[in-house]
């Protein structure tokens, strides 16, 4: 199939977001880190329009309704991860099934027309974005962050320097077993006194 580097691509995005997820904790929630600007989105929001969004464009753009719930019945950390992960999963079955015919088709994105497989690129550029927002959160609230894409400061700083890729778990099943239970996320060793970026600042 001509598009199944996009059904890969869309199979690993989807985790990549369940990842980012386990990295808050529950309290975080409500956390606006700019408490007096209603601009920023919370936590909660930010899980609320992953959910929301990624629904609406599969339904409406690419006619894939997986008939589930927009939102968990109960609004927690776990509950989001859980709501996502099973309405992402059965996504990307029917991305599956998909032939070359239908991804090359001509869908409304809008107010223009838009093949499918252009909507999906736009789909998955939308939730990366969302998901550097949230790790930008995450680093601005303090907390060590585990890979999703390549090294962190975290795992070791710089690909140049070799810094390894540590993702939190290595599946998603291990993700729910160890949040659920409280967490069981793979240690991280810290840059060890090696830079973490390109140009640190000088002294």
């Amino acid at each position: 199939m001509r598009y199944k580097f996009l059904v890969e691509t869309y199979e690993t995005e989807r985790i990549k977001v369940v990842s980012v997820w386990s990295e808050f904790r529950d309290q975080d929630l409500p956390v606006r880190l700019c408490g007096s600007d209603p601009r920023g989105r919370s936590v909660h929001e930010q899980m609320v329009h992953q959910c929301v969004s990624e629904n609406l464009w599969f339904v409406n753009m690419l006619g894939i309704d997986v008939g589930a719930p927009l939102l968990p019945a109960q609004e927690t950390r776990l509950e989001f991860m859980k709501r996502y992960a099973e309405d992402s999963g059965k996504r990307l079955a029917a991305l599956q099934a998909q032939d070359d015919v239908w991804w090359e088709s001509e869908t409304k994105f809008f107010d223009v027309q838009r093949s499918r497989a252009w909507v999906i690129v736009r789909r998955i550029a939308h939730t990366a974005h969302h998901r550097g927002q949230q790790m930008a959160m995450l680093r601005m609230m303090g907390r060590d962050l585990h890979s999703n894409y390549g090294p962190t400061a975290d795992t070791g700083g710089l690909m140049q320097n070799h810094a390894p890729t540590i993702y939190s778990y290595r599946s998603l099943r291990a993700l729910f077993d160890g949040e659920a239970s409280g967490g069981k996320k793979t240690p991280l060793p810290g840059a060890a006194g090696k830079a973490v970026t390109e140009r640190p600042d000088k002294k």
